[in-house]
């Protein structure tokens, strides 16, 4: 599997992708994603600035993923502590196709995103994700991530995990 910059003409598979996860995550009790965003304006915003990607299988689009290196304005206010504070990736709206879930993607894509870090000399790994979202928190974990405390992000506490890579 490989990262690839998505572009203006991905944004259709991208926005399938994100409705897959919103149906998903919705059938397995998480109130995640269930108020419209991610929408078609996010994932289009991404793609202009560089930081959307899709995850590419034997020339399919399996997933899609925003990897950010601005920084995240909400991770300022951390209810607890970072492990650290240097530049850092940030993932938001991953999203694995339904097929290819259950096969170890996920891990697959956060080994990418740290090969992206450490090709920009970053070594700081954040991300958060809502309390009622036991899949992804057991992914976290299972992949190194380090639980650090709470951010509010749009009116909504999240809880947010760091690794140093």
């Amino acid at each position: 599997m490989e990262l690839v910059k998505a572009k203006e003409k991905d944004i259709p598979r991208s926005m399938e992708l994100i409705e897959q996860a919103r149906t998903f995550l919705r059938e397995n009790g998480v109130d995640q994603w269930q108020d419209g965003y991610p929408d078609e304006a996010v994932i289009r915003a991404d793609a202009a600035a560089g930081r959307g990607y899709l995850c590419m299988e034997d020339g399919r689009s399996v997933g899609y993923l925003c990897a950010d290196f601005d920084g995240e304005p909400a991770y300022g206010g951390i209810e607890g502590r970072w492990l650290s504070e240097q530049p850092y990736v940030v993932v938001h709206r991953l999203a694995l196709d339904n097929a290819v879930k259950g096969r170890g993607l996920a891990s697959q894509v956060f080994r990418l995103v740290e090969e992206l870090a450490l090709d920009r000399g970053v070594h700081s790994f954040k991300i958060d994700t809502q309390t009622d979202n036991r899949r992804m928190r057991h992914l976290l974990e299972k992949n190194g991530f380090q639980y650090c405390g709470t951010i509010l992000f749009d009116g909504d506490k999240k809880l947010a995990y760091e690794k140093l890579i």
